[in-house]
């Protein structure tokens, strides 16, 4: 059932590679859906959900993964998540990846990402950053499209590599946060 969902929603990338889709309407839907089941499986641990990443703007490529950001009271407290999300189809990938985040993915099979999510300090700096970007891209359409210009061409030299890719685009995020006062 989960995994038609995600099919049907048009969700999915083999793990640590990167494939850009074109902008789906029914990826607020999923979003919406997701985080139903979070909620449900947090409780109170999660003091907000919030949907980010290219999926929750609007009109632009994006990789079809949905990205979640939970904040909890702690960064510390993102361990008690683990086992919660576990039972709803997450593996804990840690906080080596993205500094004072704890990043849980789901996925079709162990090869294929639909979802990540991140559990974050709420209010806290990677909380306030996230946001910021988001929003910003989600108000400046010409800001948005920039990115999506950027992003296109990273796929293409890094279609293996999402690390890279990711890497890639710090400046152009770092950009951003700063006019804000967060890089």
């Amino acid at each position: 059932m989960q995994q038609e969902q995600d099919e049907s929603f048009g969700l999915g990338v083999r793990h640590l590679t990167v494939r850009l889709s074109d902008s789906n309407a029914k990826w607020r839907e999923a979003y919406l859906l997701e985080e139903a089941r979070i909620r449900n499986a947090l409780g109170p641990l999660a003091l907000d959900i919030q949907h980010f990443g290219s999926t929750a703007i609007p009109g632009i490529k994006a990789k079809p993964i949905i990205d979640i950001m939970i904040g909890v009271p702690r960064f510390e407290d993102g361990l008690a998540c683990v086992k919660p999300m576990e039972e709803i189809g997450y593996d804990y990938a840690g906080t080596d990846m993205v500094p004072d985040d704890h990043l849980f993915g789901r996925g079709i099979t162990g090869e294929t990402r639909t979802h990540l999510a991140h559990v974050v300090e709420y209010q806290g700096f990677n909380w306030r950053r996230n946001i910021f970007f988001r929003d910003r891209l989600q108000n400046d359409p010409a800001l948005a499209l920039a990115y999506e210009e950027l992003k296109i061409g990273l796929a293409q030299k890094f279609a293996e590599s999402r690390a890279a890719y990711t890497g890639a685009k710090k400046d152009f995020i770092d950009k951003v946060l700063a006019e804000g006062g967060l890089a």
